[in-house]
């Protein structure tokens, strides 16, 4: 089998799809955002990152705070609306129903089965983007989206994007556990 070159642009396949929240000027903003990642264990923290254009960055940067939005897929119009228009244009918040933690600066999607209410812990400046770090100070769901006090994938319906085709899906079958499955091979090679 011979592999071929694909080039630089490459995203990790699945990405899941969220929609950040902060406040610009003590209004509500959103945007859709898909390069999310968990960055530390204790304390737990996630990186988000965006191209210093957009004008989210400008309210992580004032307020020190943002929160991360997991949709559902049924709110696919919803986020993908909010990855196409700028805040500064348009005020995106009259599409949802929002609410505040802790923080008082991270709004948050009610509507959305995950929310995660993060203070900035580290801004890494890059060639073209920022690496904001977000410490957890809250996450917040409901009761229909737990499983054995654990959120549950399949209940929560997250939206995913594959990168550079540019399209939505949705999550797929379990096909078995983590740091499990692979123990019959564990097994044959100790």
């Amino acid at each position: 089998m011979e592999k071929i070159n694909l080039g630089t642009n490459i995203s990790p396949i699945p990405m899941p799809v969220t929609i950040i929240g902060t406040k610009i000027d003590e209004k509500p903003n959103f945007m859709t955002l898909a390069w999310v990642t968990r960055v530390n264990m204790k304390p737990t923290m996630w990186g988000i990152t965006m191209n210093k254009r957009h004008y989210t960055a400008i309210g992580i940067k004032q307020n020190n705070s943002f929160s991360i939005n997991i949709p559902k897929a049924e709110l696919i119009k919803e986020t993908d609306f909010c990855g196409i228009i700028s805040g500064r244009k348009h005020d995106k918040s009259s599409l949802f129903d929002i609410f505040y933690g802790e923080l008082k600066n991270a709004p948050m999607i009610t509507e959305c089965p995950v929310n995660i209410e993060c203070k900035l812990f580290q801004t890494v400046e890059l060639p073209t983007h920022y690496f904001f770090i977000g410490e957890i100070v809250n996450v917040y769901s409901e009761a229909k989206f737990v499983t054995q006090d654990k959120l549950d994938a399949k209940k929560i319906d997250p939206l995913i994007l594959s990168m550079p085709q540019n399209k939505y899906w949705s999550l797929g079958d379990q096909l078995g556990d983590a740091w499990r499955i692979g123990r019959e091979l564990k097994e044959k090679m100790e």
